[in-house]
């Protein structure tokens, strides 16, 4: 039986509950408008500030389809001659950045801010086809009605929108007209105009006394070599720490080169290498899950490229290690509670220990060789290369040492080696070597998960030893391991090939060969230091080093003042440093007074400490601009570079010709010495100057 009534009232409430439904909609609809009211207007007073860009021969592109997306739009997108600027606009308040988090009171906006380092990361891969290096792309969150405001969040500037124009202009002119034709026509292409929205003319958006583009840019063939011109005018009076970063065209499009294994760059120097490697970091990190190794065997240097790293891409700085081998070796050892102690003094005493026990008749005593030379051949050789019974000494091919040693020699710097390892085991003591074969045993024992990829810098200058300890990180995988190095700069004696390690590069090998650091002057003083230089290169080839295809800059000749003594020598110096520094562009933070020891740089530092000269050395140098000239050996210089650099107390005898008689040790270590020589000339960008002295 049904009550009077009931289906009356079911109708009603069914109405009622659609009212409502509609009323809550139409409130969210409301809302709805007035945050796009709110972004309208935003939105429009960004186009206004940036608007005087079309006047100067910027492109403004608005309101652009998010590569991926079916609704969501870029803002605003600024092509011109300092590059291209990514914009979005947001209404704000109450915006503060605490370490590498940013809040719009007390809400976390960092994700917002890191969507758009991903849009530029996209953008990034897409313009590098057309050879735009990632650095001349960049993202900019705008503030609404801010001013005086900049912060770096995820790679993203946040700047006030009242000075946008100032931010985007600063970086002065990079690029030329036609390549700002043919980046826009790359972007509009990357970035299309949304369904239903103006035509791609009407999204240009300039001032009313500029005339609208009637026609979309064609693409224009442009020579990587004269972009490179573009872009070096924009950094070469920044200070040397962004040059540093500084990236060709050519090296932009093998950042994102992959590989289906182990992989090598080589190149001569001041060709890119490790500017590469950096930015390479970058991409695998972002490309993969893991954490990527960037491993040096100089152990100051990996701070510096943190440094440089972080200026790049400091969203990525937890995702990408810089170590030296022997940091890495020391700290898993640690974790992995295996017990081992280094005291270089006492290892010292070790091999003198096992040195003075040799009889005045052994062929080590011989007067063509010196102590330092069976050193060398244990801690670089022998140890090196972790070898551990005599057989496999007796058939070594010594790569990197010149002067085949008979067996009844091997013999003898076997048993010294053999003695000089009691000695460190009666003492407790592990020398530098031993702890890279340690580390290198125990991941052989339990690999090491977590890295994605692995990157070696100056790769000529590690051992056997270290490049299987790196290599056994990631193996053989794609993309895995990255080597980068010039044989042709290898300073310690000895070597070692890839194929003595197990790892084949099957043609995955690159060459760089434009020279963009030195000046054409610089380089042809430095290569008269290896001009007659023979070596085995890592992959196992005898060779002359790399050829440069091209020098891109030109300076003065360098200077070589031969001084009569020590205060003749430091006058002549401090003369020069007040020299370079008057010019425009160069401050002291841009010069490096190198030389071949650590005594040396002392006798320098005093120098410029009596002067009342500001300097820091390379041993405290953390890659962060300084007002003060930077001072230390060649060795710690290596993978850095400076606008001036003095290389002081040069031993005079390693300019002349080489002696017609001299032992097989002397002359080993002369070619060393001199490839020395070469790398601290090739770390100079504008002028070089050599102090020598008599000996």
């Amino acid at each position: 039986m049904t009550i009077a009534g009931t289906s009356a009232g079911a109708e009603a409430r069914r109405l009622r509950s659609r009212a409502d439904e509609h009323r809550r909609q139409a409130d969210e609809a409301e809302q709805q408008a007035g945050r796009y009211e709110i972004a309208e207007r935003t939105e429009a007073e960004t186009a206004r500030f940036l608007a005087p860009l079309a006047g100067i021969g910027y492109h403004l592109l608005a309101d652009r389809r998010w590569p991926g997306s079916k609704h969501a739009q870029v803002d605003m997108i600024v092509v011109g001659s300092a590059g291209v600027f990514i914009v979005d606009t947001k209404a704000w308040r109450e915006v503060s950045v605490h370490g590498d988090r940013i809040h719009r009171g007390q809400e976390d906006v960092t994700d917002d801010i890191a969507r758009l380092a991903d849009l530029v990361y996209g953008a990034e891969a897409a313009l590098a086809e057309i050879g735009l290096p990632p650095g001349e792309v960049h993202a900019v969150v705008a503030l609404a009605d801010q001013r005086r405001m900049h912060a770096h969040v995820a790679s993203v500037d946040v700047i006030g929108v009242h000075d946008l124009v100032g931010h985007i202009t600063k970086r002065n002119a990079r690029l030329s007209p036609a390549r700002v034709d043919q980046v826009l026509a790359a972007v509009m292409a990357h970035f299309p105009v949304i369904d239903g929205a103006q035509s791609p003319e009407q999204q240009l958006i300039v001032p009313e006394p500029v005339l609208p583009r009637q026609d979309l840019p064609r693409p224009v063939e442009f020579d990587d070599a004269e972009l490179a011109r573009q872009l070096l005018d924009g950094v070469l009076e920044a200070p040397i720490e962004e040059w540093m970063a500084f990236l060709d065209p050519s090296q932009a499009k093998l950042v994102r080169r992959n590989f289906n294994g182990p992989a090598r760059l080589r190149g001569a120097a001041g060709t890119g290498k490790t500017v590469v490697g950096i930015h390479r970091a970058a991409y695998l990190a972002r490309a993969g899950t893991g954490r990527v190794l960037f491993a040096t065997y100089i152990g100051t240097l990996p701070k510096v490229l943190a440094s440089l790293f972080e200026r790049h891409a400091p969203e990525l700085v937890d995702r990408v290690d810089f170590v030296g081998v022997h940091q890495f070796a020391t700290r898993l050892l640690k974790q992995r509670g295996i017990r081992f102690r280094v005291d270089e003094r006492e290892a010292r005493l070790a091999f003198d220990d096992a040195w003075n026990a040799i009889g005045a008749s052994s062929p080590l005593r011989a007067a063509r060789f010196t102590r330092r030379y069976w050193e060398d051949e244990i801690k670089h050789v022998i140890k090196g290369r972790g070898l551990t019974r005599f057989d496999q000494y007796a058939d070594l091919a010594r790569v990197g040492r010149k002067h085949g040693l008979p067996i009844e020699v091997r013999q003898a710097v076997w048993d010294l080696h053999a003695a000089y390892d009691r000695g460190l085991r009666e003492r407790g003591l592990t020398d530098w070597e031993d702890v890279v074969l340690l580390a290198r045993d125990a991941l052989r024992e339990r690999p090491l998960a977590g890295y994605d990829a692995v990157i070696v810098d100056e790769a000529q200058d590690l051992s056997c030893a270290m490049v299987s300890l790196l290599h056994s990180l990631v193996g053989d995988r794609p993309d895995g391991l990255t080597l980068i190095g010039d044989g042709q700069q290898t300073i310690y004696p000895g070597g070692y090939t890839l194929g003595e390690v197990g790892i084949s590069l099957a043609g995955r090998g690159v060459v760089l060969d434009v020279n963009h650091r030195n000046t054409a002057q610089i380089l042809d003083f430095a290569k008269q230091m290896v001009a007659d230089d023979q070596f085995v290169d890592i992959e196992g080839l005898d060779g002359a080093g790399d050829a440069v295809s091209a020098v891109t800059r030109n300076g003065p000749t360098p200077v070589v003042h031969r001084a009569a003594g020590r205060a003749d020598h430091d006058a002549a110096m401090l003369a020069r440093l007040t020299e370079v520094l008057r010019l425009v562009g160069t401050s002291r933070g841009d010069v490096g007074i190198l030389t071949a020891t650590n005594p040396q740089a002392d006798d320098v530092m005093t120098v410029l400490r009596a002067a009342g000269v500001p300097f820091v050395s390379l041993k405290d140098y953390s890659g962060k601009a300084v007002d003060a000239v930077k001072v230390g050996t060649v060795k710690r210089a290596k993978g850095l570079e400076f606008k001036q650099v003095l290389l002081a107390h040069v031993r005079g005898r390693l300019l002349a010709d080489a002696p017609v008689s001299v032992s097989e040790a002397d002359r080993e270590r002369r070619e060393l010495e001199r490839r020395e020589l070469y790398v601290g000339m090739t770390r100079a960008r504008d002028g070089l100057w050599v102090g020598t002295n008599a000996r």
